[in-house]
């Protein structure tokens, strides 16, 4: 009976290790399926760096850090400068992004607190949600065919020539197209707030606008900001509806109704005109220098999170 019950306990010892063994081992091969998914992704970066580089290397031999702060670009005259790109560029996103931050967020504190069910809540969910559904394409044939006329009467009623095209519109495009990424991810991280954390506001007295300002924001801060990162990379990249209302000027914009011209544009406007070697490595090197700005947006805006995190 006693060796029975010995022989019981063995069995049962060496299932538990098998068991452990069995865990153990897919653990591993999760493990490595990550490694190797993050180095694949290392690798893909770095390639796209790398062949941007060798494409634009003929430029950078040429113009060398010049071609970042000359503001010339005469392809006929074979001189290239990207200094009125960088600055439609920024100037685009950040005007896009300061527009469509308020709307974000009233959006997605109305329909996190206030609106929470019901077939209003769902009706203005969806269509937040299918802003980031249209095709870039129709924003622009949106924006040149609605948006530019409107533009245009205000430049009048303001005294500045009436272009219509410019910065101004393409940057009212980016910013209602940027509206559903910043809004969706500060809405599901105001719905991660603990209910304790707001009930404990409430009982000690603080209204609802208090509590919103003193206990969810704060608690959401992390999120809200990689939202506001997520959308200001969707419109720093946008391509199609820029180029349809930016007005495709290649001189530095004087304000922000004049005409101008993205990083993004150029390339898509002239690349498959190129002629010479020079001319398309210049066009090269304006992705390239459009990669480094984007990864360095990212750097800061990581580097902020991780500074909000410590002092929380």
């Amino acid at each position: 009976m006693m060796q029975t019950e010995i022989s019981c306990k063995d069995y049962k010892l060496r299932s538990l290790d098998k068991q452990g063994s069995s865990i153990t081992g897919k653990e591993a091969l999760f493990k490595f399926i990550l490694v190797a998914a993050a180095l694949i992704s290392v690798t893909i970066v770095m390639g796209i760096f790398i062949s941007l580089l060798f494409g634009s290397w003929q430029s950078i031999n040429k113009f060398g850090l010049s071609f970042i702060w000359s503001d010339v670009w005469n392809p006929a005259a074979n001189k290239f400068g990207a200094l009125p790109f960088i600055i439609g560029t920024l100037s685009t996103s950040f005007l896009a992004l300061l527009i469509s931050l308020p709307f974000a967020f009233a959006s997605a504190i109305y329909l996190s607190l206030y609106l929470k069910s019901g077939w209003l809540s769902g009706l203005l969910k969806f269509s937040v949600e299918l802003l980031a559904g249209i095709p870039s394409i129709i924003y622009g044939f949106w924006g040149l065919f609605v948006l530019v006329p409107i533009v245009r009467s205000i430049e009048i009623k303001l005294g500045f020539i009436p272009y219509g095209v410019g910065v101004a519109s393409a940057s009212i495009i980016l910013a209602i197209m940027i509206i559903p990424y910043a809004s969706s991810m500060a809405s599901e991280v105001i719905k991660l707030v603990p209910q304790d954390l707001k009930e404990a506001g409430f009982a000690m007295g603080a209204t609802k606008f208090e509590v919103i300002k003193n206990i969810i924001l704060p608690f959401a801060a992390n999120g809200i900001f990689s939202g506001i990162l997520l959308a200001f990379g969707r419109a720093f990249g946008e391509t199609m509806a820029v180029t349809m209302v930016i007005g495709n000027s290649n001189i530095l914009p004087k304000n922000i109704f004049s005409p101008a011209n993205s990083m993004a544009s150029v390339i898509a406007n002239e690349f498959t005109e190129a002629r010479g070697d020079l001319y398309l490595s210049s066009l090269i090197e304006i992705g390239l220098l459009l990669f480094i700005i984007s990864f360095i947006v990212n750097a800061i805006g990581n580097k902020i999170m991780k500074r909000m995190i410590i002092k929380e």
